[in-house]
């Protein structure tokens, strides 16, 4: 489905909207929605909002939090922020009046609100999920009551490849008896052949968990695969997997970018999921580990470093504060960290041992800025470490959500260098320069494909503290107008300073 409205009237004018909300605000008036049940879902709070607000209040949120530690660049946006779930939960109910219906909870309830079509949702998994519920009524299933306990189908779930394409529904049943199993299944593939797998998985439980411990497959492999930074991935019903798969890959370009990866590191890829991060990198390092705590991820990872004929990767079940612990008391070398834990954020073991363990650089790559924010804090009060540079990603477009990579590094003091002189002699010593300006812009020419010139860098020399020299064009006059640098260029120079360790 396309949300295309045309025309809106709005307290005494007419407003053009574009498909994603309305261009402009040019005078007070009625908040303007373009999903249907926005109200009563709570899932997206920015479906009124223009995109290009709903980037500027990610933007201001994140530099309000962070730019006390450090640079906040600005936010990624999406080109077509539409759509972009690649998986897909729908809860089944029955309501009077309305028969079988398939939606989600409203916010701070267990009351289903029927959804027919999401502005987020990978459509063709949207359709699906309508398709099971009207086969539902054709197969006599009966929609689970949480509050009776009675019923069958109380959820699905369905995940969609974003390269591959290749589908997977997972039926969520009180029981693991499908009526008519091979025919219901039938019936669905043939309307939908692209399903290349599907799976009932059983959840008798009394929860607000979705998904259950035990599963069968009943048709297909069990799993899906897709594509991502070049890497191929296995996906099962549990594994996590990012929901943005367009961002994701921004978001990991981002993250390997502040790595700054020679070859040679041990890197460590805590809360690893399926090995997204450990195996993108993997190709780049010497060594790297991947720790995580789900078991179905840590099996799917092993097969994913397997898919790839990638042996330079080793992954473990575990803790990842419990793990890191024991790599300090064993006082294992590690170079960098990538860490991308759960909303809650990490916990205080987990920095601790970071701290013991003092990796050159940490990426922590975070869905909570408040979170985020609390576990900076902690490792710049308790340790060296600096934040160098933040940069917000939209993974969810439409909600209050935002994704955010951080590089910290390790502050080190600056070497002392004697010099014994004669009494009487003249020094000519002056300090090595780290780089040439020539150097510098060779350099962001060669990796980001950008000129700069002398003026850009040492106006982030400036903004740095380095000493700017005389190499640089100064202004003919005090009221001429100085080119700013563009932040794309600025960030192209900051990765060259770090490159030749000036900063």
């Amino acid at each position: 489905m396309v949300f295309l409205l045309l025309q809106t009237s709005y307290k005494g004018y007419m407003e053009t909207k574009s498909r994603y909300g309305h261009v402009g605000r040019k005078q007070e008036g009625q908040r303007i929605e373009i999903c249907p049940v926005a109200k009563n879902c709570g899932g997206c709070r920015f479906t009124h909002v223009p995109y290009k607000e709903q980037l500027q209040r990610k933007q201001r949120q994140i530099e309000q939090l962070l730019k006390e530690f450090g640079r906040v660049m600005p936010i990624i946006g999406m080109e077509e922020p539409a759509h972009y779930r690649n998986k897909v939960h729908a809860v089944f109910d029955f309501q009077k009046g309305k028969g079988i219906v398939a939606g989600i909870y409203q916010e701070k309830s267990h009351r289903v609100v029927p959804v027919k079509n999401c502005l987020l949702e990978n459509e063709k998994a949207g359709e699906i999920i309508l398709s099971i519920k009207d086969l539902a009524k054709s197969f006599k299933i009966k929609a689970y009551n949480e509050d009776t306990g009675y019923g069958l189908l109380r959820h699905v779930l369905v995940r969609v490849g974003h390269v591959t394409g290749e589908i997977m529904v997972v039926l969520v049943l009180a029981s693991p008896i499908l009526p008519s199993k091979k025919n219901f299944v039938n019936a669905l593939c043939k309307l939908y052949p692209e399903i290349t797998t599907i799976l009932i998985n059983v959840n008798n439980k009394k929860t607000s968990v979705v998904l259950g411990e035990k599963e069968q497959i009943i048709y297909g492999k069990g799993y899906i695969e897709d594509e991502l930074c070049g890497r191929r991935f296995k996906i099962s019903a549990k594994s996590f997997y990012q929901v943005n798969s367009v961002q994701t890959e921004t978001l990991y370009r981002k993250a390997v970018e502040y790595a700054h990866l020679k070859g040679k590191e041990t890197v460590v890829d805590a809360y690893c999921g399926i090995g997204t991060i450990a195996l993108t990198v993997a190709g780049q390092a010497g060594k790297v580990i991947g720790v995580e705590l789900n078991k179905d991820a840590v099996r799917d990872a092993v097969a994913n470093a397997r898919i790839n004929q990638i042996n330079n990767v080793d992954f473990y079940q575990n803790d990842a504060g419990r793990f890191l612990t024991q790599m300090a008391d064993a006082k294992d070398k590690v170079d960098v960290v990538f860490m991308d834990p759960p909303r809650s954020g990490s916990t205080e073991q987990f920095l601790d041992a970071l701290i013991r363990i003092e990796p050159e650089r940490i990426v922590y790559i975070s869905c909570e800025p408040e979170t985020l924010t609390r576990d900076i804090k902690y490792l710049m009060q308790k340790s060296s470490y600096r934040m160098q540079e933040a940069t917000p990603v939209d993974m969810f477009p439409f909600t209050e959500h935002v994704e955010t990579v951080v590089q910290l590094s390790l502050k080190k003091d600056t070497p002392k260098i004697e010099v014994t002189m004669e009494p009487g002699a003249e020094s000519n010593y002056t300090p090595e320069e780290k780089a040439t300006y020539g150097k510098i812009k060779a350099y962001v020419k060669e990796k980001h494909g950008l000129n700069v010139s002398n003026l850009y860098i040492a106006q982030i020399k400036d903004k740095c503290g380095l000493d700017k020299r005389d190499n640089y064009n100064l202004p003919k006059s005090e009221d001429a107008k100085v080119p700013k640098c563009p932040p794309e260029k600025e960030a192209a120079i900051m990765d060259a300073f770090r490159h030749f360790n000036m900063i």
